[in-house]
């Protein structure tokens, strides 16, 4: 009988230092990675406090104090029980080695509903040593680094003011989200970083990007099959390749594409402005109700570009055209200067020809010894209205 009150009395004694140790690391609901014992590698603190946080029944937020750390692979998961903030002010950063990392990702939030990434700290990928080491400029089939930060399956998210730098792959997937936000978002790479998509969406609902500044190796924004109402607004991009829709087609089952709007964005200085892209000769798919408005272009290369032939290094079949649908297609009022004579480029499928697509006000100077500005039209007749200043279509 003693030994079972001693047991008990050892038992109820352990559990109570165990909540005393979580209520020191968490303060009104703040939940510091640097009271879970995180100095300089602080991987299992940020878990040890995401766990804590994430049980809680109140909104709670994880802290990540200003400072530099490094951090490994890690999964964020939920679902949590309240609202979840991850506060990140210190700069992070992940291991130099590719090899280190699997599954595709640094940091992966994963299955969570209202989660917030706020704060005015950097997600460092050190990638300079995974381009180096990159076929993917080459090899449609190339080996896929990690990505610096993944959203997957978060429903009601807001991301802002944070910073990602470098990363050794695209800087954000986001994978099967539903109403996510990035506001006052910083993607930052140099121009021949490779494979550095700044943010890519697929199969997600009510995506929104608002006043954020990107600029890195590839597309600024890149849209993959079965998004779905996209609003892209008060973005600068460049350097990178654009604001892209696809590639679309290259696999089968693709889900469509719908509600696109890219609006009051400036692109500077990229291998393209906005593009809507599928292969020849592969799968279909359906992409429609896309809007480009309001875009102010600078010495940005194909400044508008309809590709149904995209190939990239060549390595595709041009023996059958794209199965890719596109229609209600409309580029309102962009104006700036073109780097390449033809300013305005809509290439659609000779088997299904592009449908409902419009130009309007549509101002592009091109100052080059091929000047001035032309546009080039295939298996489509876009309507015309108001300023052309790219003949041709």
């Amino acid at each position: 009988m003693g030994l079972k009150v001693v047991s008990s009395a050892i038992i109820s004694f352990s559990l109570l230092l165990l909540l005393a140790s979580t209520a020191k690391a968490q303060s009104n609901g703040v939940f510091d990675v640097t009271k879970y014992g995180g100095k300089e590698d602080i991987t299992e603190a940020l878990n040890n406090a995401w766990k804590d946080a994430c049980a809680s029944t109140n909104p709670s937020k994880v802290l990540i104090p200003s400072g530099t750390y490094s951090l490994r692979q890690v999964t964020l998961a939920g679902p949590c029980k309240a609202a979840i903030e991850l506060q990140v002010d210190g700069i992070l950063k992940a291991p130099v080695d590719p090899n280190q990392f699997s599954g595709g990702h640094w940091v992966d939030f994963s299955h969570v509903d209202q989660l917030t990434l706020s704060g005015s700290g950097t997600f460092d990928g050190q990638g300079s040593v995974a381009w180096s080491k990159s076929t993917c400029s080459k090899d449609k089939n190339c080996e896929g680094f990690p990505m610096n930060i993944r959203f997957d399956f978060i429903t009601n998210g807001l991301v802002r003011d944070i910073t990602t730098r470098d990363s050794k792959n695209f800087h954000v997937n986001v994978l099967g989200c539903k109403n996510l936000t990035f506001q006052h978002f910083t993607v930052t790479a140099p121009a021949e970083s490779i494979n550095t998509d700044g943010i890519h969406i697929g199969r997600s609902t009510g995506i929104y990007i608002i006043d954020s500044k990107i600029g890195t190796g590839d597309d600024c924004i890149s849209v993959g099959d079965g998004t779905e109402e996209l609003h892209v607004t008060g973005v600068t991009c460049g350097p990178g390749h654009g604001i892209s829709v696809g590639s679309l087609g290259r696999y089968p089952n693709e889900k469509p594409v719908s509600g696109i709007f890219v609006k009051n964005c400036t692109i500077s200085n990229t291998a393209n402005g906005v593009r809507i892209k599928s292969w020849p000769d592969l799968y279909g798919g359906v992409a429609s109700n896309m809007h480009f408005e309001d875009i102010v272009m600078n010495n940005v290369q194909n400044p508008i570009l309809l590709d149904q032939v995209y190939c990239p290094w060549n390595q595709c079949s041009l023996k059958a055209p794209s199965k890719v649908k596109i229609s209600d297609v409309s580029f309102k009022n962009i104006r700036g200067t073109s780097a390449t004579p033809v300013a305005v480029k809509l290439a659609c499928s000779s088997g299904i020809p592009c449908e409902k697509v419009e130009l309007a006000n549509i101002n592009l100077v091109y100052s080059g010894s091929e000047g001035p500005a032309k546009s080039q039209c295939s298996n489509v007749k876009p309507k015309i209205s108001g300023i052309m200043s790219a003949s041709g279509c």
